[in-house]
């Protein structure tokens, strides 16, 4: 009797473990207290520097707003209650600064408790719009710079759900969509269905990704078309005219001379294969008053895409309007029925329509390669550019729209960021669009990454057409970090920059890098982190076994001195990246002098917990031979890396080999089991919504672009989950309950678990309420650095 005692009662305390449900926990309050800091605010300039706006966020919602009610349908997540998004980043707060006399003024007339979704200026910049989302629905605020006064313009509510808030037409009008039908009226689910649910293929192929959220019944298809459709609203100086009849409004743009309306809608039959973005769907061109002049085309569903990188639809694409023109619509279609693989001189065509649309397309140019869009400039000038994403190579191109001759200015790898020259600084022209003009025959290109053998420092240069050079007239200086967040005159190179260091707070200054005016400091905001204050940061370098240069972050505790403490416990954190070539993978990213920031999945917690911190922890997986793809050696190559990495931390006598744990998010989680499934490294591991099984994401994934029939060894090899019996080290596998990313379902965790658990694994399993793939809730994101601390502190920091 005693000894069936004994195994009830071990029977129940197993049970207990397994099932191991506890309340909400809070970390260290230095944690905390770093998780909780409010975000610095962000600013918007007025092209002039006179006005700006301060955007201020608060941190994260609580669980409870984080588990109000939510439809989910069509890829999407909406709140049945105000015809929005369900799951939204809000700016809680708008102040205006007078640049000039430096003074700050509350905006009077916007709601008390805010939640804005975005805020646009208009033309002349003397009005700025933005939403105010409520309980009950969305309404559009018009913000008088002059007198800092907000008054509210719309009179039906918003519809936000396809996104595409509202645009500035001209300096007085606005175009939105508001809703057709209130909340209460949403479609009720009947009891019982009509019949049952049937898909259908015969034939053709239809290779697509895992998507979330999709239609799955004809009771979805009703509710999608119950919180998108939406009437089309034109607001001129507060008074509404409706435009068009209500319809699913995808998109909807003005030409530049403000005469006509690029309007896509979505039809019917919705897929069940493919999110909204994706479904069936007409583009037409109405004149400013609604009425139908032209339909461009009939786009089919997206899952009728060819797989493969660099494939795409036979349809046409890219469908805009010409910046430069008053009413011209330009789209691209494939010459080579697109699909790379069919030889072809030229992969697309690019076509032009002018106002009244009655004529016939013309052919303005080809591309070799991928067409990857254009920046328009006048009648003689603008920048073309083409891409192959399977061979990762970009090239920007020199086009004189008016005869359509093009010649290459540059050729560079997608990955080589050394050799990135910028982006080419924009004005505005009669219409009011960003344009590029060059200026004696040379562009001004900002790089707001800078990347170099040094780190990333920020530049302005000058790309000359004729030597097709790019001359560094400004760099940010190598013991801060500097870029141009905005250039106010292109001539004077009056710039408005953010400047920062490892431990000053960014702050935003004007400067006349041309005259050598004294700079003017616009903001003066604090350090949210006081806590981080006197910690080092570096990065180091390190080669792996194979030659391939790596770098990470380190980070090291307050006070540290590695004669006097010795070797520290590790927690490294990276994310997995693939190249065609070493050298790329090589390449420095990230600077040693930007302010050290911190979210609620950062690693840097922990450096005031005692341990060094390797961040950013380089894992490039790069393409050993010409005939293989970088996966083909995958497992092998994270080792060398992580190999690497501990090495160089021992070497430098501030890591402990014998105590590293790592983690990472989503692709690193993926990457932590694989390492901790191929290695005996590691003391403990954290993967945060990860998946595990690739068979279960058969039609690609990442950059891999070959399929599960195709290469199923691969597929195999590549996934933890295949070598569950063998992955021994503690593991804590947290995941969002309601994850909407591509391919990361909650069941790859369960099922992860539930392997690692039958083969005798540890491994702690936490779902996080409510949360989707990115983590939102106050008590959520407290208890995850709980969880995390509580596993690194086990397994990792203690000796034995």
């Amino acid at each position: 009797m005693r000894q069936l005692l004994f195994l009830i009662f071990s029977f129940i305390t197993v049970y207990a473990a397994a099932q191991d449900a506890v309340g909400y926990q809070t970390p260290p309050q230095v944690i905390m207290d770093l998780a909780l800091a409010k975000p610095t605010p962000q600013i918007s300039v007025d092209n002039k520097g006179e006005w700006m706006l301060i955007i201020e966020r608060n941190s994260y919602p609580t669980v409870e707003e984080l588990g109000q009610p939510e439809v989910r349908v069509a890829g999407m997540r909406i709140n049945p209650n105000n015809f929005s998004l369900s799951r939204q980043n809000f700016v809680n707060n708008f102040t205006l600064k007078n640049i000039k006399t430096n003074k700050e003024y509350k905006i009077s007339g916007l709601p008390a408790n805010l939640l804005s979704t975005t805020a646009q200026w208009n033309e002349k910049q003397n009005k700025i719009a933005v939403t105010n989302v409520t309980a009950s629905q969305v309404d559009l605020y018009v913000i008088d710079v002059a007198t800092q006064k907000a008054t509210k313009v719309n009179k039906a509510p918003l519809n936000i759900v396809m996104g595409g808030a509202f645009s500035w037409i001209d300096d007085n009008t606005l175009l939105y969509k508001t809703t057709i039908a209130a909340p209460a009226s949403m479609p009720k689910k009947p009891i019982t269905p009509k019949g049952p649910t049937v898909q259908e293929n015969y034939g053709s192929a239809s290779p697509r990704p895992t998507f979330q959220d999709l239609i799955k019944s004809p009771y979805d298809e009703s509710l999608f078309e119950f919180f998108t459709k939406a009437q089309l609203v034109k607001n001129v100086n507060g008074v509404e005219t409706k435009i068009n009849t209500p319809a699913i409004y995808a998109s909807f743009n003005s030409s530049p001379d403000k005469k006509y309306l690029l309007v896509r809608t979505i039809n019917k039959p919705y897929s069940y294969a493919v999110p909204a973005g994706g479904f069936n769907s007409t583009v037409t061109i109405h004149d400013a008053n609604g009425k139908l002049i032209k339909e461009l085309a009939k786009l089919p569903s997206a899952e009728t895409a060819p797989a493969g990188n660099d494939n795409v639809q036979d349809v046409p694409r890219s469908i805009q309007w010409r910046d430069d023109e008053a009413a011209t619509v330009v789209w691209c279609k494939p010459l080579d029925g697109g699909l790379i693989k069919n030889n072809a001189e030229f992969r697309d065509a690019v076509y032009t329509l002018s106002a009244p649309f009655t004529g016939e397309a013309k052919l303005l140019f080809k591309t070799k390669n991928r067409y990857g869009g254009t920046e328009w400039g006048n009648s003689n000038f603008a920048l073309v550019y083409e891409a192959l994403r399977g061979k990762a190579r970009t090239w920007m191109n020199r086009l004189n729209p008016s005869t359509g001759e093009m010649e290459l200015l540059m050729e560079r790898s997608l990955n080589d960021q050394y050799n990135n020259p910028g982006s080419p600084v924009t004005v505005k022209n009669q219409f009011g669009r960003d344009v590029v003009i060059p200026e004696n025959n040379q562009l001004l290109m900002n790089n707001t990454t800078g990347a170099s053998p040094k780190g990333d420092l920020p530049f302005l240069a000058r790309f000359d057409l004729a030597t097709r050079k790019n001359e560094i007239i400004w760099r940010c200086s190598e013991d801060v970090y500097e870029m141009v967040i905005d250039v106010l005159d292109a001539n004077q190179l009056k710039v408005v920059t953010r400047k920062e260091t490892q431990t000053v707070v960014p702050n935003y200054y004007i400067r006349n890098l041309k005259t050598k005016m004294a700079d003017v400091q616009i903001t003066s905001f604090s350090n949210p982190y006081p806590a981080l204050e006197g910690i080092t940061k570096q990065k180091i370098s390190y080669k792996r076994a194979d030659g391939v240069d790596l770098t990470g972050d380190l980070y090291l505790p307050k006070g540290y001195d590695v004669k006097r403490d010795g070797a520290l416990p590790i927690l490294m954190w990276a994310y997995p990246r693939e190249f065609t070539n070493a050298g790329d993978a090589a390449q420095v990213r990230g600077s040693r002098n930007a302010f050290v920031r911190i979210n609620w999945g950062s690693p840097i917690f922990w450096v005031t917990q005692g341990y060094a911190v390797l961040d950013n922890a380089e894992m490039p997986i790069v393409s050993t031979s010409a005939d293989k793809k970088p996966n083909d050696d995958f497992v092998q190559q994270l080792k060398l890396n992580a190999r690497a990495a501990i090495d160089k931390l021992t070497e430098m006598g501030v890591g402990d080999s014998t105590r590293v744990g790592v983690g990472g998010h989503s692709y690193g989680a993926f990457m932590t089991a694989n390492l901790l499934a191929h290695t005996s490294w590691f003391k403990a591991g954290i993967a945060r919504s990860g998946a595990y099984n690739r068979t279960l994401t058969p039609f690609s994934f990442q950059n891999e672009d070959r399929t599960y029939w195709q290469v199923p060894q691969l597929y195999y090899d590549m996934s933890p989950f295949s070598f569950a019996h063998q992955l021994k080290t503690p593991i804590l596998l947290v995941h969002g309950e309601a994850d909407d990313n591509t391919g990361t379902f909650p069941v790859q965790s369960e099922r992860m678990f539930q392997a690692l658990k039958g083969n005798g694994g540890s491994v702690r399993y936490v779902v996080m309420p409510y949360e989707a793939h990115g983590y939102r809730g106050k008590e959520n994101i407290l208890h995850l650095l709980w969880e995390e601390h509580m596993w690194l502190e086990k397994y990792v920091k203690a000796k034995k």
